[in-house]
């Protein structure tokens, strides 16, 4: 089985942000992950990445908030954009 992609989005929010989502189911999961989704979603405002969830190989599943970054429960692909999505509106409201 090779990568199947699941998701490649973007959406332009308004005149200064946009989200970028981009998800595959992969033949087996990622160096860092115990699921075979692959995935990087992020929000950009004003040119900078504020929020970014992502399973770069070897950290596994985790979240950048604006200079922090913390581990991510990845549950399922549904989950995941819901959690993003609050979390896009949560940012935006600052």
């Amino acid at each position: 089985m090779k990568a199947e992609l699941l998701i490649d989005e973007r959406y332009i929010l308004d005149e200064h942000s946009f989200v970028e989502m981009v998800a595959w189911r992969v033949p087996k999961p990622p160096r860092g992950s115990s699921h075979e989704i692959k995935y990087r979603l992020a929000y950009v405002v004003r040119g900078e990445c504020v929020l970014r969830y992502d399973n770069e190989a070897g950290k596994g599943d985790h979240r950048h908030r604006g200079n922090r970054e913390e581990p991510y429960a990845f549950t399922d692909v549904d989950q995941l954009l819901a959690d993003f999505w609050a979390d896009v509106d949560e940012w935006s409201k600052r």
